[in-house]
């Protein structure tokens, strides 16, 4: 994505160890909303019993989540794109329902999409086509948040949050960039198509070496995200020549981050998030705005969570009046601040339900990407070691264990060489996190900065925008690592 990384990466901050706190959407998502880990917003997955824009988490997180702030601090507020997975379902309240803090709503129902949609526009139903110059969801959310840029008032601020679907699947591109990249490959480099030895039973259970059928759905799944992902290439130099259009740009903080990794290959498994490894917990962030010297790259540790008080701090709350589990990264960035501041592919054909018991999803060749006991806790230390310990609540009580600075890409799993006594102190450690809330979850009685990383089994992607008198615009696309660094070469 030559156009984001020039206009956002090149121009500001470039965050090079940026995680979420758990890699799957609606937690992750809800995590970005609230501020909180997991276990204090209290989703779990993807599905309604899993509180994913349940009645309960619309009665209480959400009523405390960010905008609701910023709305206080009379900001002009506006969403468009994919919210949360289950978002207007009968039993969440349908299309009507307008989470609270939004001036504008413009939000899909449902998982992404690109044609052929529902979309909650101000709590009413629109019904949206196969028509690439009126539907294409991608173009539409950009053009909507352009007016809504027009229209606004110019002594208030705004926040705009813009959620498209690329590069989630069913992976359709516009039609002008159905032919790019057909000669791409998704990298073999790393941990690809290495077998899971000493690892949980969902990465030991895929052939190795993968089959051709594998090989050629995985290529074809990274061809088409990337092609996806052109057209938010497009979004983000619009938004920033209409900023310049409007002399807004120099007053607003530009982000573009995602809400999980993705995996193409890695250890055998064909294509999906949800794991706990690098490829899949890592998540880009680049961010310009006032103060923000460009090119630089930031190597101090941020979480999803951190993106919550980031935005209020901006907007000149005192963070002392939220309860947040993360904390504001403004100050990483800005030495001297300014004043006044996706429908998920089926592959459960009864030959994978034969091999894979209770599974949730399962690819070309039974290979399963999550079932009922892929349920993990992480606590990962940057300061003196870069270690990553995971326990997993299964029946095997299975533990994995990495040194990302002698094995970068997770190959060893290194439990049974680690003196006991570390592995108390990371199982302690974790243990003290699984429970924090708020300034507990910041603080460490042994001085080490430390976050942790959560999932419970079921199943994308976003991206925001927010201006103040001091603005800033969030985008939010689901890319890993790898796949934005290769699409940057272009």
């Amino acid at each position: 994505m030559k156009k984001t990384k020039a206009l956002i990466g090149d121009a500001g901050a470039t965050f090079s160890n940026a995680f979420t706190a758990t890699p799957l959407c609606c937690p992750s998502r809800s995590s970005i909303l609230t501020g909180q880990y997991p276990h204090n917003h209290s989703v779990r997955n993807n599905s309604l019993d899993g509180n994913c824009s349940s009645p309960l988490w619309q009665k209480g997180p959400e009523t405390t989540a960010f905008p609701v702030y910023l709305s206080k601090q009379h900001y002009q507020t506006f969403y468009a794109g994919k919210y949360l997975n289950q978002y207007g379902k009968k039993e969440t309240g349908n299309v009507g329902y307008v989470p609270p803090g939004w001036d504008q709503w413009h939000a899909l129902m449902g998982n992404s999409q690109y044609y052929n949609y529902t979309l909650s526009v101000n709590g009413k139903e629109e019904q949206h086509g196969d028509n690439y110059e009126k539907d294409y969801l991608t173009d539409l959310i950009l053009n909507r948040s352009l007016h809504f840029l027009d229209d606004r008032s110019p002594q208030r601020p705004f926040f705009i949050m813009l959620s498209p679907p690329a590069p989630h699947s069913p992976w359709t591109a516009a039609p002008q960039y159905e032919k790019n990249f057909t000669d791409v490959k998704a990298p073999r480099d790393g941990s690809f198509d290495k077998p899971g030895k000493d690892k949980h039973w969902l990465l030991r259970q895929p052939s190795n070496p993968m089959p051709s059928t594998s090989l050629n759905f995985l290529d074809n799944a990274y061809r088409k995200r990337w092609q996806t992902l052109l057209s938010v290439d497009d979004m983000v130099e619009a938004l920033v020549k209409k900023l310049e259009g409007l002399k807004e740009l120099n007053n607003t903080y530009i982000f573009y981050t995602s809400d999980n990794g993705y995996h193409t290959g890695q250890f055998s498994l064909p294509i999906d998030k949800r794991q706990l490894y690098d490829f899949d917990i890592r998540i880009p962030l680049m961010v310009r705005g006032p103060g923000i010297k460009p090119q630089q790259t930031l190597l101090a540790p941020v979480l999803n969570i951190d993106l919550a008080p980031t935005f209020l701090d901006i907007s000149g709350l005192n963070l002392s009046f939220v309860n947040m589990d993360g904390q504001s990264f403004l100050s990483q960035m800005v030495k001297a601040i300014v004043p006044l501041k996706c429908s998920s592919m089926s592959w459960r054909n009864a030959k994978c339900l034969s091999c894979c018991s209770l599974l949730q999803q399962c690819f070309p060749d039974c290979v399963c990407e999550d079932a009922y006991n892929n349920t993990y806790a992480c606590v990962r230390t940057l300061a003196e070691h870069n270690l990553q310990y995971c326990e997993f609540a299964d029946t095997e009580s299975f533990v994995e264990v990495y040194n990302l600075t002698s094995d970068p890409h997770q190959l060893e799993n290194i439990v049974k060489k680690v003196d006991p006594t570390l592995l108390q102190a990371m199982n302690q450690r974790l243990i003290k996190l699984q429970s924090c809330e708020g300034d507990s979850c910041r603080t460490d009685s042994l001085g080490v900065f430390q976050r942790h990383i959560l999932h419970a089994d079921d199943d994308d992607n976003l991206v925001g925008a927010y201006i103040c008198p001091i603005s800033l615009i969030v985008l939010y696309a689901c890319v890993n690592w790898n796949l934005r660094n290769h699409i940057s070469m272009f």
